[in-house]
């Protein structure tokens, strides 16, 4: 499909996982990057914008009664972060611009990566990483590496993923 018979998305400025993800957006939407013109955000608005009735904001910087007043035919404001408190809302209510948020959507991997820095800390995971690739850890008893009995091993490795709720295949198991 031809890009100008897409929806126009105006994206202010990108968040680092936008840049990354940007890609499946671009069959669906025509993407409108402000941060890669080189005019200043009220020129870029002014030439381009006019017509553009989608905004995704990622958070990165204030989206202001200034900017709203920029797309006359602003219809509806996306907000991936939690939150809306760097959108103007009062200016969005006078308009009738409906914003909206994924409030929860990073919840899952935010939980996930919490746990995982958890056990890097408490199991001493990096820093143990560090003496090992020093080569000294055979004169540091800080971070002893031992032999462990292949069976019992494998048990722990099980009832630690019993406790996250992940099931074991028979096949790591001896």
């Amino acid at each position: 499909m031809d890009p100008q018979e897409l929806r126009q998305v105006l994206v202010l400025h990108p968040s680092p996982i936008f840049v990354v993800h940007e890609h499946p957006f671009f069959n669906k939407f025509n993407i409108l990057k402000a941060y890669e013109s080189p005019l200043p955000i009220h020129e870029f608005l002014h030439a381009n914008a006019q017509s553009v009735k989608v905004v995704l904001c990622l958070g990165i910087a204030p989206f202001t009664a200034d900017v709203i007043r920029d797309l006359p035919a602003l219809e509806l404001v996306v907000s991936a972060p939690t939150g809306v408190n760097h959108i103007d809302m009062d200016d969005c209510r006078r308009r009738g611009i409906i914003v909206t948020n994924a409030r929860d959507v990073f919840l899952d991997d935010a939980a996930d990566g919490t746990v995982g820095l958890l056990i890097d800390v408490v199991k001493r995971i990096t820093g143990g990483d560090q003496v090992v690739r020093s080569g000294h850890w055979p004169s540091l008893m800080e971070y002893p590496l031992g032999s462990k009995v292949r069976n019992f091993f494998a048990k722990e490795i099980q009832r630690v993923f019993r406790m996250f709720m992940l099931k074991v295949s028979r096949k790591l198991l001896p």
